[in-house]
């Protein structure tokens, strides 16, 4: 489980918000720039499940589950690129057998895939991120 100390700042009806300050773990992330909301600013706010009952003002725990995290990692970052090598290696075999030009056809069939890909990912991130197993939960309150 991730883990990330933080104080909730809100609470409204789109749940808890959380106030949380970049930690020496984020040095070595390469999602560490997209991650707060102020550019230069080491603070950023997400929102969190509150099932523990925490209040405004109060510094707690925020935690999310590996598996959930490591899905949506590969489905970010993994799968465009399995399906651009997938796709050429499609538009070479095709091209040898409509004896077409194997070069121009990989790359054009590797587009396809490509952008057929970023519109599943972003079809299933949008499922995902009304998931309660892909946002972070408060598990304990210091």
């Amino acid at each position: 489980m991730a883990t990330e100390r933080g104080t909730v700042v809100k609470i409204d009806a789109q749940g808890t918000w959380v106030k949380t300050t970049q930690s020496s773990a984020c040095a070595g992330c390469s999602a560490r720039g997209s991650c707060h909301t102020k550019p230069g600013s080491g603070d950023r706010e997400v929102n969190a499940i509150n099932t523990i009952g925490a209040a405004v003002g109060d510094r707690i725990l925020l935690g999310i589950e590996t598996a959930p995290l490591l899905k949506a990692t590969f489905l970010l970052y993994v799968f465009p690129i399995l399906a651009l090598l997938i796709g050429a290696f499609v538009g070479n075999a095709l091209a040898i057998h409509l004896q077409r030009d194997a070069t121009n056809s990989a790359v054009l069939i590797a587009i396809v895939f490509f952008v057929a890909s970023v519109l599943v990912m972003r079809r299933r991130a949008n499922r995902m991120a009304h998931q309660d197993a892909y946002r972070p939960r408060i598990i304990r309150i210091l």
